[in-house]
């Protein structure tokens, strides 16, 4: 069953914290229903994800599973090894979705932006 405690959170976020550093992104790491870790990218450097910042104008979920294919160059670069940061060494997945098992320690979520608010674009 996914879970993600006190403890846990605590182990992982100077790792995401270095991340966030290394690429001039400012975020909020939180967890939500015990059972996800979540960072909201909340202000990122201009050139970051585009040249033109043009796909930042709205809230966007990534969806974890497809970085590599979704996104290109500094950014998938940035993404995944924010993914890495958020795992840390006790994550695991043993689910087989064939047989309906679903077995992690616990999901992770990256938002860029939140529901209600565009992340800031800022200069570096």
């Amino acid at each position: 069953m996914a879970y993600v405690s006190k403890e846990r959170k605590a182990a992982v976020v100077p790792n995401i914290k270095k991340v966030l550093g290394k690429y001039g992104v400012k975020g909020t790491i939180k967890v939500l229903h015990h059972s996800t870790l979540c960072v909201t990218l909340r202000k990122i450097p201009v050139g970051l994800f585009s040249k033109d910042q043009t796909d930042l104008e709205a809230h966007r979920d990534v969806n974890v599973y497809h970085i590599d294919t979704h996104y290109q160059g500094r950014a998938r670069d940035f993404l995944n090894e924010l993914l890495d940061a958020m795992k840390g060494v006790e994550w695991y997945d043993r689910s087989d979705s064939q047989y309906d098992h679903f077995d992690t320690a616990w999901y992770n979520s990256i938002y860029i932006g939140e529901w209600n608010k565009a992340p800031e674009v800022i200069s570096s």
